[in-house]
């Protein structure tokens, strides 16, 4: 078993060196914290994750939850584990302190859910899901609501959930056909069916309360008529007591990884007597759930690149130790074996994971310090931020998610058929990581999202906000000699990703949304390639002011290694973006006007 899962040091480098979370707390939002607050902070995540999760991890994997009676059965360990993230203030981390929370930067927030996701991602996803629908009720629910519930789900005691999909209606959200209809006493009155809830039931809180997109009774087709509803498993009764909702589990999946948290079937209304409370104005409910999946979508990317984290970790810890074969230049047979990292293609290999999964982790980052500047800006500042963030959640949901499971195939590849068994954990962080490319939108829809919508938002702003974000740190990159030639690479992408851009929209213009969107997927892929590349030249910045200054060789082996990983990146993955630039601008429209019945056999 790996004895880590995470580094420390490079999360100290990200938060302090390359975007100094320090310069928040010169806002008053923020002016109570300071660097040894949030190392505190930081040191009691990592604990956390090494004595509590880390050791449960391939435990919650090998004792799934199982239906028994119609209730759900999770590892025991869980309410141990939800009890410590509530009373340890990690559920109302980035809470207000008016509301009794902790009001931390969401960078320092966010990098300890990293920190629990690479020790347990199961574990630490019960949380995740309470977090944000407590946060939605906050925003859009009633004070009725949000007393009823939302004490109750950040002291531990309920799971939150959000229950989007159903059996006909995926990602295809304008098909849902969970009805509500309207009563005289306050509440609807709620029947249909939910699949794939995460944390959808569990005996590990007293109850469950299920954010709910359904559609009102006469309801405006498509997406416009979704409402946004509160539907617990129990309800309050008149005596304070918990009364049956008429929400039941008709099933759990048995999935590929991610076993430690339950993915619910739901059935609403069975005995005529489900009761939901509706969040808000009636047929806005896709537009409060945008609010949660976006964050969902940024905490998927950040839970792939944990998994990946680890799996790297795992992956370095292994080719160190194990001794197998000769360098080339060795003649002799009778000279000892050397350590596998010794070897180039396995240095190659991991230089790939560091690669995604620092280059990642920089990205997400990034995404936090928006969500930061979006709580102590105002005005045009505070668009602008919100503008990037809306052009870069495609990105952090998606690069990680698939160049995560990318990352843990070169990891298992480290363990050769030692990583093939479960003696050691990469097979089963193989199996977890597949689902970040599926859940909170597939990589197909973050490609249209990001082509279809974000590019153009508000007449190009955000994409001009983007452009002009990587050119600020070009030009920052060229004033050292060492980066120049990095700097003019990515400026030449950036230009060349500009061109493309500009095609894909005549392409709009010309031919319709069909030919558009058929390779979004490859848009987003080339986008996403460009953007790391841009993260790792901003933290080739920063490891050069350290260098210059003259560390000591600790200091000085890991910043090397920084400038290993950038040149990897730059010499393997930004040329990658060739290929995809003259795929993008090429006229053949295979896809979009190739029939089905071609597949006939």
């Amino acid at each position: 078993m790996a004895t880590r899962f995470v580094s420390e040091r490079n999360i100290q480098f990200l938060l302090y060196e390359v975007f100094d979370v320090e310069s928040l707390t010169g806002y008053d939002y923020y002016s109570q914290h300071n660097r040894k607050m949030f190392d505190m902070v930081l040191k009691e995540a990592v604990k956390l994750g090494k004595d509590l999760l880390f050791p449960l991890f391939e435990e919650m994997d090998r004792k799934q939850p199982e239906l028994v009676g119609g209730e759900v059965k999770v590892h025991p360990s869980m309410k141990k584990i939800i009890k410590e993230f509530a009373e340890g203030g990690w559920l109302t981390s980035t809470v207000p302190f008016d509301q009794d929370g902790e009001q931390l930067p969401n960078m320092v927030a966010d990098i300890c859910e990293f920190i629990f996701a690479a020790a347990n991602y199961s574990a630490n996803a019960y949380a995740g899901l309470t977090k944000g629908s407590s946060h939605l009720i906050e925003c859009f629910g009633s004070k009725d609501l949000y007393e009823t519930y939302v004490p109750n789900m950040r002291a531990g005691k309920w799971q939150g959930t959000m229950a989007l999909t159903e059996p006909e209606a995926g990602s295809s959200l304008s098909d849902v056909a969970t009805t509500a209809e309207p009563t005289d006493q306050g509440y609807y009155a709620i029947r249909g069916q939910k699949i794939f809830i995460s944390a959808g039931d569990h005996d590990a809180a007293e109850n469950v309360v299920h954010l709910m997109l359904v559609k009102i009774a006469g309801a405006p087709a498509g997406v416009k008529g979704i409402s946004l509803f509160v539907v617990p498993k129990y309800r309050p009764g008149a005596d304070g007591t918990l009364v049956s909702n008429d929400v039941a589990t008709s099933g759990i999946y048995h999935k590929l990884g991610y076993r430690g948290c339950p993915i619910a079937q739901l059935s609403m209304g069975d005995k005529n007597d489900c009761r939901g409370w509706l969040v808000g104005e009636p047929h806005q409910g896709l537009k409060y759930m945008f609010q949660m999946m976006n964050e969902a979508r940024i905490g998927v990317g950040m839970g792939a690149t944990a998994m990946a984290s680890a799996a790297y970790y795992a992956a370095l810890e292994y080719s160190r130790s194990r001794q197998q074969g000769r360098k080339p230049g060795q003649k002799d047979p009778n000279s000892p074996p050397v350590a596998i990292i010794e070897h180039a293609d396995v240095k190659r290999m991991l230089l790939l994971q560091k690669a995604v999964v620092e280059g990642s982790l920089s990205l997400l980052t990034q995404c936090s310090k928006y969500v930061d500047y979006q709580k102590v800006l105002d005005g045009e500042n505070r668009q602008k931020y919100n503008l990037l963030l809306e052009i870069l959640t495609p990105v952090a949901k998606s690069y990680p998610s698939e160049m995560g499971n990318l990352a843990i195939s070169q990891g298992l590849q480290c363990l050769g058929g030692s990583g093939y068994c479960d003696d050691y954990p990469l097979e089963q962080y193989y199996r977890d990581c597949r689902i970040h490319p599926i859940h909170e939108g597939t990589t197909g829809v973050q490609g249209m999202d990001l082509l279809g919508r974000k590019v153009m938002m508000q007449q190009g702003q955000a994409f001009a906000h983007y452009v002009n974000e990587l050119q600020e740190t070009i030009a920052a990159a060229k004033q050292d000699s060492e980066l120049a030639g990095f700097a003019g690479r990515l400026e030449q992408a950036l230009d060349r990703l500009q061109e493309v851009t500009r095609h894909q929209v005549a392409v709009a213009e010309k031919q319709g949304a069909e030919v558009f969107l058929a390779d979004a997927v490859l848009y987003l892929e080339y986008f996403g390639i460009i953007t790391i590349a841009w993260q790792w030249l901003l933290q080739g910045i920063a490891a050069r002011k350290a260098l210059e200054s003259g560390p000591k060789k600790k200091d000085r082996d890991f910043y090397a290694g920084k400038m290993y990983a950038l040149r990897y990146f730059y010499g393997y993955e930004l040329p990658k973006t060739e290929g995809l630039a003259a795929r993008l601008t090429d006229d053949d429209k295979l896809t979009a006007e190739m029939g089905a019945e071609a597949f006939n056999d």
